[in-house]
Order: C-alpha cells, then sequence, then structure tokens
C-alpha cells in the first residue's frame, strides 16, 4: 500500500517509523498510509531551511516572484490531478476541491506582487545631516501548521507570503489528507525554489510540538480548533516566537424580514451545506428575526434540504460528499443526537444516511433544527459538519446580540435590503468578518483573513498587508554623514577637518 512520505530538501524520504491511516471517506477503506515524523525528522528539515534560506533571502525580491509566478502556472496545469488527489482523501467534491484549490492561488497571485510591500520608508532630515530608514527583513524559517479542511487552501495562505518574504518554511499539514501538500512542494521545487524552501513533515502532536519549541523557528501559523489553537499560541510565544493561531467558528447568518428569502436558501444550501459543513466560514446558525420571518425561511428551507444531493465526491452532480473519517462522523452525529436532548426541534434528520454501493462511507445527510436557544451546548460549540441551526430572534438588537456574545467571532452574515440596519449591524457587531448578502464572507486574497474572541488567538492576520507583515521583522536604521573628508584628520587642502557638531538625537534637535 501506498506510504506518503516527507518532503526534506527537496526529495521525499522514505524512512521507517510510526505511520496514520489515510482512508478513502467515500468508502471507509484505508487507502495509504502517511509516515508520522519525529524531532529527528523535523531537526533535519530545519538543518535544510538553514542551509537554504540566507541565499533565498538575498535573491532579490522579483526574482523571487518568479517562482512563484512559476508555481502558479503549473498549480494551474495540475488542476484536475489535485482536485481529484484532494476529493480522494478529503471527501469534498470535485468543485469545492478545485475551489480549494483556487482561493490558495489567489494569495499565491497576490504573493507574487509582494516586493512591492517590502519597501522600507525613508526620512531625509529627520535631524541635522540625519536620515533615517527602515528594512522589511524575512524572519528566516518559518512554519505552518494547518487542518484536514483545506488541504490546498491553508498551506498556500501561509507559504506564498512567507517565501514572498524570503523566508524558508516547513509545512506540518494533516495526517488525514497529506498528499496535495507534498504535491504543491514538488511543485515548487519545479518551479524553481531551492531546496529546502518549502518542505513538508507528516506527525502528529510530537511534531507539532518539536515545531513550537525549536529555537531555530521564528514564526508559526496554525489553524485548526480553537483549544488546540490556544496551547499552540501559548507554547509557540512561550518559546518567543511570534504566532497567529486561527481557531474554530460558530457563524451566524442573520435574516431581517425585508430579505431576499429565496436567495437566502439559495445561499444558506451552500454556505450551510457545502463541503459537508467542515468550513470555518460555514453558515450553521441562520437567524430569522421575528416569528413570521422564521416560519417563512423554514417553510422554504424544508424542500431546498429535501434537494440536495449527497454523493462520492466524483459525483459531478452531487452538492457535496462524505466527512473525512468515522471518528468525525461520530462525532457530527452525537452533536445531533445532544441537539435532541436539550429539546431543539429536529426538523431534519441527517443519520443514518447511507449511499447504495458505499455503505461504509462516512456520509451524513444535511440536518436542520429549529428552536435552538443560546443556552444550549449544541449552539454554543462548534459542530463542523452539514447541520444547520434556526435561533430565532424577535428584534434587531437580539440579533446583533447573538454573535456578539458568542464565545467565537470568525464571521457573520446579515442578509437585508435595509442599507442603514446593514450599515448599523457591520459597525456594531463583535465579530471579525462580516458579509451583507455574503454567506460566506472570507476577504479576498490581497484583504486579510482573521476572526475575533476564541477563533484566533494572536495580533496579526493571514495573507494581505498583514501576512507580510508577520512573515517579516523591521530594521530601523539612523545614519549621518560627516561633512569633512576625515573625522578629526586633514582636509584635502591640508587644513584640519571641520569639528563635528555633537549628535542630538533628532526629536530633540
Amino acid at each position: 500500500m501506498r506510504v506518503i512520505d516527507h518532503v526534506i530538501a527537496g526529495d521525499s524520504q522514505p524512512m521507517d517509523g510510526a505511520t496514520g491511516a489515510v482512508f478513502d471517506p467515500n468508502r471507509g477503506e484505508v487507502q495509504a498510509h502517511v509516515r508520522l515524523g519525529t524531532a529527528a525528522d523535523l531537526d533535519r528539515a530545519v538543518a535544510a531551511a538553514q542551509a537554504a534560506q540566507p541565499g533565498w533571502a538575498a535573491t532579490n525580491p522579483q526574482k523571487r516572484a518568479r517562482v512563484l509566478f512559476a508555481f502558479k502556472q503549473l498549480v494551474e496545469a495540475n488542476m484536475q490531478q489535485l482536485a481529484e488527489l484532494l476529493s480522494s482523501e478529503h471527501g469534498k467534491v470535485i468543485a469545492d476541491a478545485k475551489g480549494d484549490i483556487q482561493r490558495g492561488l489567489d494569495v499565491i497571485e497576490f504573493a507574487c506582487g509582494v516586493p512591492h510591500l517590502l519597501k522600507g520608508d525613508y526620512t531625509q532630515g529627520a535631524g541635522p545631516g540625519i536620515d533615517v530608514y527602515s528594512m522589511r527583513l524575512p524572519v528566516g524559517i518559518g512554519a505552518g501548521i494547518t487542518p484536514f479542511n483545506f488541504p490546498a487552501m491553508i498551506p498556500m495562505w501561509m507559504f506564498g507570503v512567507a517565501i514572498a518574504c524570503g523566508n524558508a518554511f516547513i509545512l506540518k499539514p494533516s495526517e488525514r489528507d497529506p498528499s496535495v501538500p507534498v504535491r504543491l512542494a514538488e511543485l515548487m521545487l519545479e518551479a524553481g525554489a531551492p531546496e529546502g524552501i518549502l518542505q513538508v513533515v507528516h506527525g502528529d502532536k510530537t511534531v507539532v510540538d518539536a515545531i513550537l519549541d525549536h529555537p531555530a523557528i521564528g514564526a508559526v501559523s496554525f489553524v485548526g480548533s480553537s483549544d488546540i489553537a490556544h496551547y499552540v499560541y501559548k507554547r509557540g510565544v512561550a518559546a518567543g516566537k511570534r504566532v497567529q493561531a486561527m481557531g474554530g467558528a460558530k457563524n451566524h447568518g442573520i435574516v431581517m424580514p425585508d430579505a431576499d428569502l429565496d436567495q437566502v436558501v439559495a445561499d444558506l444550501a451552500g454556505a450551510a451545506f457545502g463541503s459537508a459543513g467542515e468550513r470555518c466560514m460555514a453558515l450553521p446558525v441562520v437567524v430569522p428575526v421575528g416569528d413570521k420571518t422564521a416560519m417563512a425561511l423554514r417553510e422554504k428551507l424544508i424542500p431546498a434540504i429535501a434537494a440536495l444531493r449527497v454523493g462520492v465526491s466524483t459525483d459531478a452532480d452531487a452538492h457535496y460528499g462524505p466527512v473525512v473519517n468515522a471518528q468525525h462522523k461520530a462525532r457530527v452525529e452525537g452533536w445531533i443526537a445532544k441537539g435532541v436532548e436539550e429539546g431543539a426541534e429536529l426538523v431534519v434528520d441527517g443519520r443514518g444516511f447511507s449511499l447504495q454501493g458505499h455503505e461504509r462511507g462516512f456520509f451524513i445527510g444535511p440536518t436542520l433544527f429549529d428552536h435552538v436557544t443560546p443556552q444550549m451546548e449544541s449552539y454554543r460549540e462548534e459542530i463542523f459538519g452539514p447541520v444547520l441551526q434556526i435561533v430565532r430572534a424577535p428584534d434587531f438588537e437580539t440579533a446583533v446580540r447573538l454573535p456578539s456574545e458568542h464565545q467565537y467571532g470568525n464571521g457573520v452574515a446579515i442578509f437585508t435590503r435595509n442599507g442603514h440596519a446593514a450599515r448599523e449591524f457591520a459597525a456594531r457587531v463583535n465579530v471579525g468578518m462580516v458579509g451583507i448578502n455574503v454567506p460566506i464572507p472570507v476577504p479576498v486574497a490581497y484583504h486579510s483573513f482573521g476572526g475575533w474572541k476564541r477563533s484566533a488567538f494572536g495580533d496579526v492576520n493571514q495573507h494581505g498587508e498583514e501576512g507580510v507583515r508577520f512573515w517579516t521583522k523591521v530594521k530601523t536604521i539612523t545614519q549621518r554623514w560627516p561633512d569633512g573628508s576625515a573625522m578629526g584628520g586633514q582636509a584635502e587642502d591640508g587644513a584640519a577637518a571641520r569639528t563635528q557638531d555633537a549628535f542630538v538625537i533628532p526629536t530633540m534637535g
């Protein structure tokens, strides 16, 4: 059976050691094994990064950008193969897999323009004969710890900007679907990146801890659950690193009485159930304002959910495929049972879904709850599956308060035709990313991605200019050149060099 190895110093490294199972979610069968790394494997990758990074940092920025241009072209040329590989391990349908890759490429395209953002600042005459300028320099070696739900997009969000800024990058992808990250590293080499600039080390908590503790790694980016994000942030910062750690979410969609309900239902079908709900920017909670709005929305949702097609990931007509593995299927179905136990009305039950010919696959049908309350644990926690909860709000103020008071603050959306209500909501809601008639408000690549509260730990967001700031450090130079040819020596005409004025700090001059 195929074994997926690390990519260290430019080559796949066949090594002995423990492995983890990689499943085909459509059939519920093991299709490959992934090598689980050790601290020694990470040390090898760090040594290769240390050897390659100084030369990469010394390469002028536009030449680095040309490597990323070539990488982008290679990914596009291999799009179908990558999408099929991604779907075979994750379970998302091919169209979603291509979207996963394309959203990563959006950041690669942004990273090709990073030379413009690496320009420093310059002040002439900050004091008597004194100029001040700053430079943006790479942090050195960066690392990324990425989740299973976007095995192409999130790694490219991280390493695209990091590499463009002159860093070497070590990627620790999810062991559940590791093949696409390996293929991306191979394509980066083919594009012309030096060996050691982008490496892949697979593993579990052993490798994560080794990354967080390694003194040569200067910055770590993480995406995953909030509890693990908090752990990564605390341990990484304690080791002196800069850390951005993105956590979980419970995104709300506010539906005002004037909203176009047909459009809302169409948006919810994709935002709540697409990719089997395994998205940190999914929309698992809908908040209709007023009972009349709630009843009208529910009436339209039920037939729309019945029309959703759940199929294998290669089914071009399927709206979504299986979840990633058996453990995750059991977890999601456990949350459905918890909602029933807590007293929510189970309108559509997706448990027990079976696909003919794929009875062992990890499928869950679309699920709808109504009359969910903020006191329910199934509302407070992230389910991360094809489950939509209706939480009714009597008025606009309650609709603002619900997402604002929730422990997560990743994304939120409001559906309305009222510009004043939308503007007021966007200004007041305590959430990091807001959509106005946009169900999944993931910013474009030249803006930044990041939530609030327990959805993100750290001070700097991902990609965009925030990403450039995260993967670089600023050095500021204050310079003064003497008026004479030498300090205290003889001028060319034989006269004593002019005595220099004593230095005065520019702000005190």
